[in-house]
């Protein structure tokens, strides 16, 4: 017996968004497949808020900060990264979400979904494209770092407990990371 699974397309996807099927549920489309997100405990809500405020204070009406909203990809995902700093294009965005060139980087707050956030969610954002990726660990309260993208993967990897780190996009702007991870063990 051969299984065989169905692929979603963005547009199928789309239609079945507004036809209200997914309604009661908080799902991603993640390489064609559907992936449920599990609800956010306290600190993940947290620090996400947290940076998400510091990152609007340090950027300004430069980029917008979109939490844990939509980006569409061409990978056929449309994953809702918990904060992505984009282009602050105004209504453009009532047609579409984010594209790739739309987005400056992506942060996940990690910890239940640490695997998939270091794997799947790495590698699609490299395939499409996405300049640079960095991932709260939770677990060890530490940032990743991804960036310098050839051939569709990150060649360079940071991991930061303290200090400044400097995004690509922004390059006269500090982020000191402990306003990302804390300071106390979850």
């Amino acid at each position: 017996m051969t299984v065989t699974t169905f692929k979603w397309t963005i547009e199928r996807y789309h239609r079945a968004i507004e036809a209200g099927i997914f309604d009661d549920q908080p799902i991603e489309l993640l390489r064609g497949d559907l992936i449920v997100m599990p609800p956010e405990r306290e600190p993940h809500a947290y620090y996400n808020t947290e940076a998400a405020d510091y990152l609007r204070t340090l950027l300004g009406e430069r980029a917008k900060i979109r939490d844990a909203k939509p980006i569409t990809l061409p990978n056929n995902s449309e994953p809702s990264p918990d904060i992505a700093i984009v282009k602050p294009l105004g209504e453009i965005y009532l047609q579409h979400h984010p594209y790739p060139e739309d987005i400056f980087f992506l942060i996940e707050f990690s910890n239940s979904t640490l695997s998939k956030d270091l794997g799947e969610k790495k590698a699609i954002y490299a395939e499409a494209g996405i300049a640079e990726y960095w991932v709260v660990n939770l677990k060890s309260l530490q940032l990743q770092v991804f960036r310098d993208l050839k051939h569709g993967e990150y060649t360079t990897e940071l991991t930061l407990t303290t200090g400044n780190i400097t995004p690509l996009a922004f390059p006269d702007v500090f982020v000191q990371v402990h306003r990302l991870i804390g300071f106390r063990q979850i």
